[in-house]
C-alpha cells in the first residue's frame, strides 16, 4: 500500500557518521532542526547498529512524535517497524516489494541514481524517490556518478512520484535544485555550519527551513 506523501522542500538526514568528529550529537541536531521548523527528519547510521545507536533512534523518534513530524530510518525496516517511523531504503538494501511487508503503513523512500533505476522505481510500492549525488558529495565512501541540474531536469519527467534531489546541496544552490525539477531537497553535512558552534547550528537549519 503506497501512502499520499509529499516531502517538504527541506529534509534533514541526521548522519552518525558525519557527526562523530564533530562536537554536534544526532539528538542534539534534531532538536536544533525541529525548533527551527524541520517537518521530516532522517537517522542514518551505515555501521552496525548496537542498543546505543537503536535508543538515539529512539530519543529522535520521540522528539519528532512530540513536535508532530515525520522521522525516517534509513536501511533499516525491522528498527523502522519497531519505532513506528517511516523509512528510506537504497539500491543494495532489501527491496522495496519486501520492505513494504515489514512496514506496510509506513512512508517509504528509495534511492536511485540514473535513468534505468528511476523507471524501474515507478511501479515499486514506494511513496517517494530519491535522485542523487546532484554534485559532488563527501558523505558517501562510493559516490555514484553525479546527475547535476541538466541530468535533474531531464530525469524529472521518467516518474510521477515526489523526487528528493540529494547529494552537494548547500543554501547557495538549492534554489536551483528545486527550479531544476526536485520536489524536495535532503541535506546531510550541508546542514552543519563551517564553525562548531550550537547558535551557528541553529542559525543555518533556521535558513534551511525558510526554503
Amino acid at each position: 500500500m503506497e501512502i499520499e506523501f509529499q516531502p517538504p522542500r527541506f529534509y534533514p538526514i541526521i548522519d552518525t557518521a558525519v557527526l562523530t568528529p564533530t562536537v554536534f550529537s544526532p539528538i542534539r541536531v534534531a532538536e536544533e532542526a525541529v525548533s527551527a521548523g524541520a517537518k521530516i527528519l532522517q537517522y542514518r547510521h551505515k555501521d552496525k547498529w548496537t542498543q546505543d545507536e537503536f535508543d538515539e533512534a529512539s530519543a529522535i523518534a520521540s522528539v519528532c512524535r512530540e513536535a508532530g513530524i515525520l522521522f525516517v530510518v534509513n536501511d533499516r525496516a525491522d528498527f523502522a517497524q519497531l519505532l513506528r517511523a517511516g523509512l528510506h531504503i537504497g539500491q543494495d538494501d532489501l527491496p522495496p516489494q519486501a520492505a513494504r511487508r515489514v512496514v506496510s503503513n509506513a512512508v517509504i523512500g528509495f534511492s536511485t541514481h540514473n535513468a534505468s533505476q528511476l523507471r524501474m522505481a515507478v511501479g515499486a510500492p514506494v511513496d517517494y524517490l530519491s535522485l542523487g549525488p546532484i554534485f559532488a558529495t563527501t558523505s558517501k565512501e562510493r559516490p555514484d556518478p553525479v546527475v547535476g541540474l541538466d541530468g535533474l531536469q531531464k530525469l524529472r519527467p521518467l516518474t510521477p512520484k515526489p523526487l528528493v534531489a540529494i547529494g552537494g546541496i548547500t543554501l547557495a544552490n538549492a534554489s536551483e535544485v528545486l527550479a531544476a525539477g526536485a520536489d524536495s531537497v535532503a541535506i546531510i553535512s550541508g546542514i552543519l555550519p563551517s564553525e562548531q558552534d550550537h547558535g551557528l547550528l541553529r542559525q543555518k537549519l533556521t535558513q534551511w527551513c525558510q526554503l
